[in-house]
């Protein structure tokens, strides 16, 4: 331990220079480009009538110019302080609408010269879509007119969208209630010219403040001041003809929320004091409802600063939680307690009760339901059905309560009680309709209800229409899919009566598109969208999804892809590349479980691996990696022994097919991907090298938890070091290629983390290159940096991998 001490203090003071590489941004093979650098189909918003499309286009991605506009990064905030908006916003630069069985689509009349467009959301009766536009003067409100096919601007460039959307739609279709820039808004302190008025001091009184290593949080008081003077608005009011009046004063607005009936607006403010560490969304807080003229009605809860929960994924802060109206009444708050204190390491009957408070909500809240689990959301019906659910993260439990609103004295009856990582036994979600309120609820009929079932099963992904007894807790199959060349999601119900139902259907060379399916009904569904392949050179690739086993008789699957041109009984041994992310289980049958299809579209993102089938590799996606720890065991208790046998048995099943070289493959991973490579190339001689890209490497940064690891470096520390690559460092044999976006906002996965570890793997000899990508975040957005990023692993690969010499496979492997 004493020499693990010297060396991690080497490494801390950066005794180990960086060789710097002068580069300019990079261009992939043409195999590549072709796939990188494509128009994609627009995105397809739907009303619930099944009536109407909007079909949104963007670029496929930013420009490194854009992401390089000012950015304040406060309290867990990226804004754009300009703009008034999230400073990595997805935009769209083009509005068609199309009428279900329309052939063509129409373009909108109005848009502004230079779209950039966001916020997208229907009004109440559907008959228009609200949404930002985006100038270098700021934010305004635009509405899109469905039947004509028109948008128009209804204000000016003063709306505040850095808590987030700027405008929430009243139930009367008529107006919007609106965030707005202050009149005169204090300008921003610039840090630079910021004379400190004396040092910065935090303090804690004895309570134990057990917080992930968030980023982007407040330092000091000049990031409190922006903070505030970014976040204050004041509320006003806007009809459809861009007729303006004020509603409320400026505050810290956050959340907005008409009641169903319109009468009522529940707000929530945030208030000092502020928190250097934890987001915005921990400070403090009051939620209460107003009238119609601004007055306030009633305090709901005062949230005091959360700082210091209790230990576990699942604790939470006493007091109201969860607060919102309920769908199904004019003007009814609803909200859960808990019962444990909030600790979960209180041993208790019901985690948590939810209780409701009617207009004009000056009596006594009245109780309504209590859950075992920690409780996450009711689906409203009427008057006498309601469904609740809960959540325990420790046994993966979940259950959902079937319960009569009205009559708190009549128990509630528990209608599921599952695994939640089970997606065998998922029953599905239950279909609701909108009601007159323009909400979401139950479709009750008689005694029954209805689900849509996503249909995972061993032998394929099929998904089902069930009818559910609610006297009987049973569900009754009424339809489900059966075609075994294509993939069919259910996206919703749009009417049960008739059995119609929205679907997506895809095949792996058919591009996802959207169908109309009656399950009442044995005729083929009616297609209401037609959009090409864009990945055309795709198409002739083999794909085949494979099962297999891991030492232990876990069960496991990968998909496969094999180059177009290439014959598998010719005896050729290709390079492979492996994709993978570990996920942790608590049970052997969830961890088993095929959740993948083969004829699920084709689709290389960014990230994805697929690039290389066109590049002559064989390609391992989906690989499963799942780490197992059942009863008292925690998964990571075993993790590298568990992630050496994934990978083994991944290796193995595809080495016995005598398709590869198993002295050619490499593995390429993303966040806790990335660490998966890391101890895969410290822990075992599988691999010629391999990718990470935004991972973290050290644990003892991240000790008070990360991914689903809840014990604390000082209960685990042995946990934390066997897990940890950095403490391995010099047991990498194998190349390795390290990315990170220089702007990583991920909790955990700071960028210091590859740059210390990149200077561990120099200090040691291993052979490593570290890609920093400047302005980029945790996923990568700008198309200078992805194309590089791509050139980088293309470039790496076909060096490590592809061109691997047989005496270099025997020096490495010696080595280990």
């Amino acid at each position: 331990m004493k020499n693990l001490f010297f060396f991690i203090l080497l490494v801390l003071v950066g005794s180990v220079a960086i060789a710097q590489v002068d580069i300019s941004y990079q261009t992939p093979d043409p195999a590549i480009m072709e796939l990188a650098d494509v128009d994609l189909p627009p995105r397809v918003q739907i009303d619930s009538k099944g009536e109407n499309l909007v079909l949104l286009t963007r670029g496929r991605f930013k420009s490194i110019n854009e992401l390089s506009q000012k950015e304040l990064r406060l309290a867990g905030l990226r804004i754009n302080p300009r703009a008034n908006i999230y400073s990595r916003m997805t935009y769209y630069n083009g509005i068609s609408v199309q009428k279900v069985g329309s052939k063509s689509a129409k373009s909108v009349k109005g848009l502004p010269e230079n779209p950039r467009l966001s916020n997208f959301n229907w009004s109440p009766n559907e008959k228009y879509v609200a949404f930002t536009q985006t100038d270098d003067a700021g934010l305004s409100l635009w509405i899109l007119d469905i039947a004509r096919a028109e948008v128009r601007r209804l204000t000016e460039n003063n709306l505040n969208a850095n808590l987030w959307t700027p405008y929430l739609w009243h139930p009367n279709n008529k107006e919007l209630l609106l965030k707005v820039l202050p009149e005169n808004r204090d300008p921003l302190v610039n840090k630079s010219d910021a004379i400190p008025s004396g040092p910065r001091i935090s303090v804690n009184d004895g309570k134990k403040a057990q917080n992930r290593t968030y980023q982007d949080l407040l330092k000091d008081k000049v990031d409190e001041a922006n903070f505030e003077r970014l976040a204050v608005s004041r509320l006003m009011m806007v009809n459809l003809k861009g007729e303006i009046r004020p509603w409320k004063d400026a505050a810290m607005y956050d959340d907005m929320g008409f009641s169903p009936n319109g009468k009522y607006v529940m707000l929530s403010k945030i208030k000092r004091p502020f928190s250097y560490l934890v987001p915005y969304y921990r400070f403090p807080a009051e939620i209460a409802v107003y009238d119609l003229s601004a007055n306030k009605l009633q305090t709901i809860v005062n949230v005091p600063l959360i700082e210091d929960l209790p230990k576990g994924f699942m604790a939470v802060r006493e007091g109201r939680r969860n607060i919102d109206w309920r769908a199904d009444k004019p003007a009814t708050l609803y909200w859960s307690e808990a019962l444990d204190g909030g600790d979960p390491a209180r041993e208790v009957e019901y985690r948590d009760a939810v209780y409701q408070l009617e207009a004009p909500f000056d009596g006594d809240a009245r109780f309504l339901v209590k859950v075992v689990n920690r409780f996450r959301s009711i689906q409203w019906g009427n008057d006498k059905v309601a469904v609740a659910s809960d959540r325990w993260f420790s046994n993966r439990n979940t259950r959902s309560y079937l319960f009569n609103p009205s009559n708190s004295k009549q128990a509630a009856t528990t209608i599921f009680d599952r695994n939640y990582q089970d997606r065998y036994s998922n029953p599905g979600r239950f279909v609701t309709y909108k009601n007159k309120f323009g909400r979401s609820v139950l479709q009750v009929d008689g005694k029954s209800l209805y689900l849509l079932g996503d249909g995972y099963s061993d032998k394929g992904i099929f998904p089902f229409v069930d009818q559910f007894d609610m006297r009987k807790a049973t569900s009754k199959r009424l339809w489900q899919a059966s075609d075994e060349q294509a993939l069919e999601r259910l996206w919703f119900a749009i009417d049960m009566k008739k059995g119609t139902v929205l679907s997506r259907i895809e095949g792996k060379d058919q591009f996802p598109n959207y169908y109309i399916r009656n399950v009442k009904s044995s005729g083929r569904p009616q297609a209401i969208t037609d959009f090409e392949n864009p990945f055309a050179s795709l198409s002739k690739v083999s794909k085949k999804l494979l099962t297999y086993k891991r030492d232990d008789g876990i069960d496991l699957s990968a998909t496969l892809y094999l180059p177009a041109d290439y014959d598998p009984t010719s005896g050729e041994k290709l390079p492979m590349l492996m994709w993978a992310y570990p996920v942790e289980y608590k049970d052997k049958s969830s961890a088993g479980q095929v959740t993948s299809s083969p004829n699920e579209f084709t689709f290389p993102s960014y990230g994805s691996p697929i690039f290389w089938v066109n590049r002559g590799y064989a390609v391992l996606e989906d690989t499963a990696f799942p780490i197992l720890g059942e009863d008292d065991q925690e998964p990571n208790d075993t993790f590298v022994k568990q992630l050496v046998g994934n990978a083994k048995a991944a290796i193995d099943v595809v080495d016995e097919m005598g398709y590869i070289d198993r002295n050619r493959v490499g593995v390429g991973g993303h966040s806790y991907g990335a660490f998966m490579v890391a101890n895969l190339l410290s822990h075992s001689d599988l691999f010629a090298g391999g990718i990470a890209r935004s991972g973290a490497y050290n644990r003892t940064l991240t000790p008070f938890g990360f991914q689903r690891e809840q014990r604390t470096y000082w209960e685990a520390p042995e946990i934390y070091y066997s897990m940890s690559p950095f403490m391995h460092a010099d047991k990498m044999k194998h190349p390795l290629l390290l990315i990170h976006g220089e702007a990583d906002n991920n909790s955990g996965t700071y960028p210091l983390q590859s740059e210390r570890y990149f200077n561990a793997l120099k200090g040691l000899g291993a052979t490593v290159r570290l890609v920093m990508l400047p302005k980029e975040s945790h996923g990568y957005r700008a198309r200078e940096s992805i194309l590089h990023m791509l050139w980088e692993q293309d470039t790496w690969l076909e060096k490590h991998v592809k061109n691997r010499k047989a005496k270099e496979a025997e020096k490495e492997n010696a080595a280990l």
